[in-house]
């Protein structure tokens, strides 16, 4: 499962931030507000890549006829 090893990294990364002796806690709660957002952001993004993929499937499925017939396929 791709999703589940991405998690695995990103709980990783996150354990390692925490545990960084180098980082201020401001530092610390920082850098994991970024991780959590850029990992909202991307699964948003997954999800409407995946979304317009499938509409675009549907849409082709219909509009395929119509361009065989005015010659465009």
């Amino acid at each position: 499962m791709p999703h589940h090893k991405h998690h695995e990294k990103l709980e990783k990364i996150k354990e390692a931030i925490k545990n960084s002796p180098h980082l201020s806690e401001e530092e610390k709660s920082n850098a994991l507000a970024h991780i959590e957002e850029w990992y909202v952001e991307d699964q948003a993004d997954k999800y409407f890549w995946q979304m317009v993929k499938e509409k675009l499937l549907e849409i082709s499925a219909k509009i395929e006829p119509i361009l065989a017939e005015v010659g465009l396929l």
